[in-house]
């Protein structure tokens, strides 16, 4: 394909589409129904990660119009009082949406608390009954990242249909949900991961390439196909403390058709799916009053 030649998708711009389209219609909702989405998040300890996301959702939701709240909890709150709020919340009709930043410190139970939230409010897409719709073709909340990832290819106009599709990383939060969406769009899907056997072999034949392994520069160049779309999860803090995907990005871009950037190409997409997760939850909310 010669030199360069990919096509690399901007997220940053997709994303500011995404919202400056979410805030029209939250204006639209509150002038027509006197209806402000509410988004709340809670963080239980101090990560440092985990408050740089609450801060950039926090920010995104001024951008758009929302009621924004946020639960900032200590690192030693038991499981019963994390319960207690996220009761509190389903029950609160302003907010239509509300999230636990994972992960949450090691004495609470990550299932039970995702398991609490009422599913209608479960924006991030990670309650067994959204996940179970998501599974039967029906979906209601995504999950965002794979959402996202959606996204772009339809933005970009990517042709799904009858295509190879290989994912690498089988997480609940990206592989697995990503994997039933892009089958519901009628790709043929492959999941691989650390067990695969000939892990090289079965990448080269994508025609849509996804790396969500948390794993730096695990996809070299030689393993992209020619003309594939290469889709970069990843986002590793390396020791100098800059970022880096999954994917070789240098070498890749010289046989991808597409390729997103690390950072700059999924990151940004991920909260602009939470705003529109939100932004339908208080739409069907109207529709149910």
């Amino acid at each position: 394909m010669g030199e360069s030649m990919a096509v690399i998708i901007d997220g940053k711009k997709i994303s500011q589409d995404v919202r400056n389209e979410i805030r029209e219609e939250t204006l639209r909702l509150k002038d027509d129904r006197g209806i402000v989405p509410g988004l709340a998040v809670i963080l239980v300890g101090d990560d440092s990660a985990s408050q740089i996301y609450v801060r950039g959702k926090k920010n995104a939701c001024g951008e758009v119009g929302f009621l924004s709240r946020e639960y900032r909890l200590p690192a030693d709150t038991s499981e019963a009082e994390l319960l207690d709020i996220i009761g509190e919340l389903n029950r609160d009709h302003e907010i239509h949406g509300f999230l636990v930043q994972l992960p949450v410190p090691e004495h609470i139970r990550t299932e039970a608390i995702i398991e609490a939230i009422d599913p209608g409010k479960d924006v991030d897409g990670f309650h067994p009954y959204n996940v179970g719709r998501l599974f039967s073709g029906n979906p209601y909340h995504r999950a965002c990242t794979p959402a996202g990832i959606m996204e772009l290819l339809d933005r970009y106009e990517i042709e799904i249909k009858g295509k190879e599709a290989v994912i690498v990383g089988r997480s609940n939060i990206v592989g697995k949900p990503l994997a039933l969406m892009l089958l519901e769009r009628h790709a043929t899907v492959t999941v691989c991961h650390t067990r695969t056997k000939d892990l090289s072999g079965v990448v080269r034949r994508a025609e849509i390439l996804v790396a969500a392994a948390g794993s730096p520069g695990m996809i070299t160049g030689n393993m992209v196909r020619d003309g594939a779309v290469v889709i970069d999860v990843g986002i590793n803090r390396l020791d100098t403390g800059k970022l880096a995907g999954d994917v070789v990005f240098a070498d890749a871009c010289k046989k991808a058709s597409y390729i997103t950037p690390v950072p700059g190409g999924v990151g940004p997409m991920t909260i602009a799916m939470l705003l529109k997760n939100t932004l339908n939850a208080a739409s069907v909310d109207d529709k149910q009053q």
